[in-house]
């Protein structure tokens, strides 16, 4: 294998699709290969996909990958894997099977089960340990569902017959030889997206898996974020990476020292804030989770605002309503007109996520008259991705008591330049996007080349980081912050909406 054929192979399973990226030893991609996935939505607030579709999908990018950039599994230096998060798999480990479509991070189903779990300790019974609220949003309320659900789930996976996993779990399984010896891992960030995770040791915390319902034996087993897992049974390559999306994002970014923050927009937006090695417990409505563990150095934490909903609405508006034919198409409708005409979307289709955490919202558009036409509801789509985020950047500017100086971004929505306009507008700092957007699989690149030596430190990855444009914000104080109370009133709209008698999570 030449250097110059040297590469490192980035597995990117998102909600949506699948890709493989092809990276070169300075970051540079080489060559993409892409796959949308189905979503299935079974009924109101359900949302799964087929882990098995997944596996064949991710099969074909890398081939289509490798193609596209002339390498074979000789030249891979190394594989890292980045993946959706929360989103839950269980299957049989002597067939490969999952028992269950997959449950996605946005499906609600497990409302009335995570009230339960609470009682009267409420939404805060197990955030001590993991960091985390009771939500719908994590991986372990969707783990006890299916064991609840399907036919003899639970004590097949007492007796040690199935294993639980999110997206890269099921993918190093299946990369590394599956039923014939496959190896069931996951990551620290992974890990801490479970809810099952103690923060401190880093290690399954037995009293809140059993709180909950979920037997040790089906869990992987916790490492960190770059290191070798195993070998790719069909490349020969090693699988020495494994990163949440958005933490990977953060890898990506080069975001490595305290007080760094980016956001990533995608299906849903998260922004993260660096905290160094000190866990950060957050009083405003935040996350506090695993950055990042690069081998044997001490575990990197991090705050991060999740939002579950922002460029799924640009979806929706070309899926469900048939506004726009596609994606790049809403900047378009959006620079028509020069406001949102008093009309404000809250995106709440699974609740609201940080800051609110409110399982019972759900969408609405508000302030509705005659005058507002479909360019302005295309106007009032973008701006919700905004407005959400500087509701997340001020509950962390209050956790981390240092205002933001200005924020890195990334994710498929960094292309729209209105968008990004109106983000640094409504924030009032700068945002600035790198030359390289595709961090999320550039971050599992790097985890995985550091592991083997591809990259020699965190340095160089610090140097290969540029910068490709900067917004700076040109909107008025007064008006800012004017459109932003609107924007608070209109989320207001959207609590209190889920009865029992109009949404259930039994079947």
């Amino acid at each position: 294998m030449s250097d110059r054929d040297s590469c490192v192979l980035a597995i990117d399973q998102g909600t949506t699709s699948t890709r493989a990226i092809v990276f070169d030893r300075e970051g540079a991609i080489l060559s993409v290969g892409q796959k949308e996935h189905r979503q299935l939505l079974p009924r109101a607030g359900w949302v799964e996909h087929d882990a098995s579709e997944i596996w064949a999908s991710t099969r074909e990018v890398i081939g289509t990958a490798l193609g596209k950039a002339d390498r074979t599994g000789a030249d891979i230096a190394a594989i890292g894997i980045t993946n959706q998060r929360e989103t839950t798999v269980v299957w049989d480990r002597r067939t490969g099977k999952p028992v269950h479509d997959a449950i996605v991070w946005q499906d609600t189903r497990t409302t009335g089960l995570v009230s339960e779990l609470g009682g009267e300790e409420g939404a805060d019974r197990f955030k001590d340990v993991c960091g985390l609220p009771l939500a719908t949003y994590f991986s372990g309320p969707k783990v006890r569902w299916i064991l609840d659900h399907v036919d003899g789930a639970r004590e097949r996976a007492e007796a040690g017959e199935l294993l639980f996993g999110t997206m890269d779990s099921w993918l190093v399984w299946n990369l590394t030889g599956g039923p014939r010896g496959g190896v069931h891992v996951t990551d620290v960030t992974n890990a801490s997206r479970t809810m099952l995770m103690d923060l401190q040791t880093l290690d399954w915390s037995s009293e809140v898996a059993d709180a909950m319902g979920v037997p040790l034996a089906m869990l992987p087993e916790i490492r960190s974020s770059s290191e070798v897992y195993g070998t790719s049974t069909k490349l020969g390559a090693p699988i020495a990476g494994i990163l949440g999306d958005q933490q990977a994002a953060m890898v990506g970014q080069a975001c490595f020292e305290p007080g760094m923050s980016k956001n990533t927009y995608g299906t849903g937006n998260f922004l993260l804030l660096n905290t160094g090695t000190d866990i950060v417990r957050s009083e405003h409505g935040l996350l506090t989770t695993v950055c990042y563990q690069l081998g044997d150095q001490d575990a990197v934490y991090a705050l991060e605002g999740s939002i579950a909903v922002t460029g799924s609405l640009v979806q929706w508006l070309r899926d469900n309503l048939g506004i726009i034919r596609d994606a790049a198409e809403i900047e378009k409708l959006a620079t028509k007109v020069d406001d949102n005409g008093g009309c404000y979307i809250v995106p709440a289709f699974s609740g609201l996520f940080a800051p609110h955490w409110r399982d019972d919202a759900r969408g609405a558009i508000v302030g509705l008259t005659r005058f507002v036409d479909r360019h302005h509801i295309a106007r009032a789509a973008l701006e919700a991705t905004a407005y959400q985020t500087r509701e997340v950047m001020e509950a962390m500017d209050a956790d981390a008591e240092v205002p933001a100086r200005e924020l890195r971004v990334d994710g498929g929505m960094v292309a729209n330049d209105t968008l990004m306009q109106f983000q640094a507008d409504i924030l009032g700092i700068d945002v600035v996007r790198p030359q390289i957007a595709e961090t999320t699989a550039l971050g599992a690149a790097y985890a995985a080349g550091l592991a083997v030596g591809f990259w020699k430190n965190q340095d160089e990855l610090v140097r290969q980081w540029s910068e490709a444009h900067r917004w700076s914000p040109r909107m008025d104080e007064a008006e800012r912050e004017r459109l932003f109370r609107q924007w608070r009133k209109a989320v207001t709209r959207t609590f209190d909406w889920v009865d029992e008698d109009t949404e259930t999570a039994e079947p």
